[in-house]
């Protein structure tokens, strides 16, 4: 009889209920799991322990006395919790015990219970926590956290030092746990985008004292009897091509899709990946590691009166002065680390406030407004080559999502990029990888790799709706998406949500979404273009004027994703949808908050946001 039908109807719903919420990693841990149950009941013996990103990480044979040390993550790209993954693997691999939890499914309510406490978070956009950290860090600050006066902790922080609050959850975190009274091991990490020039060495003590701490407790506990620990992980063909490692991937096409009278110029892109072995999935990004534009690092080296030619070695690594800045600095991005140590060269009474203690929204505007020429040029002081090198930040890859399903276009990807160009005082500024792209031809290549976003994922169920907000280019991912969901060819609607400024300029892929929806494989579509009336329209306009049926979706199952601007149009949209609740479900304020956490919870709400 085939082990299907020994089961019941009701046994099947929540099979299929569970499963669908969990994770690829969190479905390995649930077999292994399950095959151990299924050990214990045949044979007596131990069951075997699987590894999840989400559960305990504590070895069969380990000592029930001494209680796991615990790593909760909070991640928006996944950064964090890659970090987070490969510190608990190293762990596990040592045979010391720790549990690994995303802050999201922490449960608080055993805070009070730790005793040693590991915190990996990044930093969104103005210093907001990532989706999946929300609660926690609420609940953290709030009234209800416990004193902690048994509890030792170490936080790491991932965040961009071109915003003003770098890394600002994680100090806050840091600062909160220390007025709870808990004890702090180590220093707060706060790594900048060259996240391993930080973590790693943050790890090291990290690993360092977990290390200490489970060799006195294992001298002073009697051995168990060892059991073998075998954990089986999914194993998958990877690519030879990584971050480090990128592939030179040929264009094979560039081509603008905005009119001429429109103020932004977006281009879409096809790279071919023939040859690599890259597998990416619709919501996955695209790292593209560029050039600094030629014109701006010889206006830096001429500010400066330097030799371009003159040999700089950092950490020994040898290049000369234009070969520092056209490839391994920023110079499109300021810094507040480059500010401070600009400051040390010139007195002028806005670059010192804007580096003191209060000086927050002085800060902000320079950030907001300057490139690294730009307050050279405004506050001239004396540089050598290796003091620049050493102050600016390294250059970092820009990621992009995916806007095509490689079940759709194979051996490709596809990108949707904002050529960033504008005036400042009269002289040219660029975005460092938009005006890289757009200097390419067809035919020539780019070196990227791919960039996974596993919360940024399609229903695994093909037959649940999906709401999609994206406005500008955060239409992106959603283009991949649909063709997704053509090939999977499930009973799930597709509703989009798509704005800028002009339908007759700025109306991104329209003859896409045009035969989309006439070939069934978009249900609804709903158009924002906020200047083409009187009164300015936004996504989170339409989201209102559909409210009853947009509650109706989700209330039926649906997902929703949003993806865009961080700092205004996400923001926007949270509160709207959190306003529908109240309209529709007839729910308070808190209520509304606690629903939209809960779908977060679910990964029926996710962001990809910037």
């Amino acid at each position: 009889m085939h082990v299907l039908s020994r089961l019941s109807e009701a046994n099947r719903t929540a099979i299929a209920h569970i499963t669908d919420e969990l994770d690829p990693l969190s479905l390995n841990w649930l077999s292994g799991y399950l095959a151990g149950v299924a050990q214990v009941r045949h044979t007596g013996l131990p069951a075997q322990a699987p590894v999840s990103p989400e559960l305990s990480l504590v070895p069969a044979a380990a000592a029930p006395a001494q209680r796991p040390a615990t790593i909760v993550f909070g991640s928006q790209t996944g950064n964090a919790q890659r970090v987070a993954e490969a510190f608990a693997q190293r762990c596990e691999a040592a045979g010391i015990p720790v549990r690994l939890l995303r802050a999201d499914r922490y449960p608080t309510r055993e805070l009070k219970e730790e005793r040693l406490l590991y915190v990996i978070i990044s930093t969104q956009g103005e210093g907001d926590p990532p989706d999946d950290s929300i609660a926690f860090f609420e609940f953290l600050s709030g009234a209800r956290a416990p004193k902690l006066p048994e509890l030792k902790f170490g936080v790491l922080g991932l965040g961009d030092s071109s915003y003003p609050l770098f890394c600002g959850i994680a100090e806050k975190i840091d600062q909160r746990l220390l007025a709870l009274g808990a004890e702090r091991i180590l220093d707060a990490g706060l790594a900048d985008l060259d996240i391993d020039t930080v973590a790693a060495p943050w790890q090291d003590k990290a690993f360092g004292f977990l290390e200490t701490d489970h060799q006195a407790h294992a001298a002073a506990t009697v051995p168990a009897a060892q059991s073998s620990n075998v954990t089986v992980l999914e194993t998958q063909t990877r690519s030879t091509f990584t971050r480090d490692n990128p592939f030179q991937a040929t264009v094979l096409q560039s081509q603008s899709i905005t009119g001429r009278d429109s103020t932004r110029n977006i281009y879409h892109y096809e790279l071919s990946l023939e040859g690599s072995g890259l597998k990416y999935q619709p919501g996955d990004a695209l790292g593209v590691w560029p050039t600094q534009n030629a014109k701006l690092v010889e206006a830096v080296i001429q500010t400066l009166k330097l030799d371009p030619q003159e040999t700089v070695t950092i950490q020994d690594k040898s290049h000369t002065l234009q070969a520092w800045l056209s490839h391994y600095r920023e110079l499109t991005q300021l810094t507040k680390p480059f500010l401070v140590e600009l400051a040390k060269r010139n007195n002028d009474a806005v670059l010192q406030t804007a580096v003191g203690p209060d000086g927050l929204s002085t800060l902000q505007e320079l950030l907001k407004t300057h490139q690294v020429l730009d307050v050279l040029e405004r506050f001239p002081a004396t540089w050598s080559a290796a003091e620049l090198v050493q102050a600016l930040r390294p250059l970092a890859p820009r990621m992009y999502s995916i806007a095509s399903s490689q079940s759709e276009v194979d051996e490709e990807v596809h990108l949707t990029v904002a050529n960033v160009h504008y005036q400042f005082n009269e002289q040219d500024r660029w975005g460092v990888a938009s005006d890289y792209l757009a200097r390419l031809n067809e035919g020539d290549t780019v070196p990227v790799f791919i960039d996974p976003n596993t919360r940024f994922r399609l229903p695994e169920d093909s037959n649940r709706d999906v709401i999609m907000i994206g406005p500008g280019t955060g239409v992106a991912p959603f283009r991949a998406f649909v063709q997704e969901r053509s090939v999977q060819g499930g009973e799930g609607r597709n509703w989009l949500f798509f704005g800028n400024p002009h339908f007759h300029s700025d109306f991104l892929y329209q003859t896409e979404w045009q035969r989309a929806l006439q070939d069934g494989q978009l249900q609804h579509l709903d158009l924002a273009f906020s200047r083409d009336q009187e009164n300015k329209v936004y996504v989170q306009h339409r989201l209102l004027e559909k409210a009853a049926d947009v509650y109706a979706w989700i209330q039926g199952g649906a997902h929703i994703y949003v993806c865009g601007d961080a700092n205004q149009m996400a923001k926007d949209v949270h509160q709207t949808l959190q306003e529908i609740a109240r309209q529709e479900g007839g729910l308070d304020a808190d209520q509304a908050r606690r629903w939209l956490e809960e779908l977060s919870a679910q990964g029926r709400y996710a962001r990809d946001v910037y």
